[in-house]
């Protein structure tokens, strides 16, 4: 086994999920990105709110967490969005998947 890069994060509407989706491929910093409309319950500036979203699962190389993080940060419609991360194990080929796919960002950081 080896590892991979699970991370989660919601957008307000399918176009801006697809699209944050999209230019994190584009730059190699992620290699598959799931979408799935959720309804999200939560507490924000003391209120209680109710939204549907788009959740979006992003599968990436560990290498390029940082990175990641910080295109998100960059690219994001919310000011305070979700970033939830955890290493996960893959199957070797997955892995090797992973690190291909991410390959060309960490070459352009170094």
């Amino acid at each position: 086994m080896a590892a991979a890069l699970l991370a989660l994060t919601t957008e307000a509407s399918r176009a801006q999920a697809e699209k944050l989706a999209e230019l994190l491929l584009e730059r190699h910093l992620a290699c598959c990105v799931a979408l799935k409309e959720v309804e999200s319950l939560y507490r924000w500036k003391g209120q209680l709110e109710r939204s549907h979203e788009v959740q979006l699962l992003i599968k990436s190389d560990p290498c390029c967490a940082a990175a990641l993080e910080q295109a998100v940060r960059e690219l994001h419609s919310y000011t305070t969005p979700q970033w939830l991360t955890w290493c996960a194990e893959a199957s070797a080929d997955y892995a090797a998947w992973l690190s291909e796919c991410c390959a060309t960002s960490s070459r352009k950081s170094t």
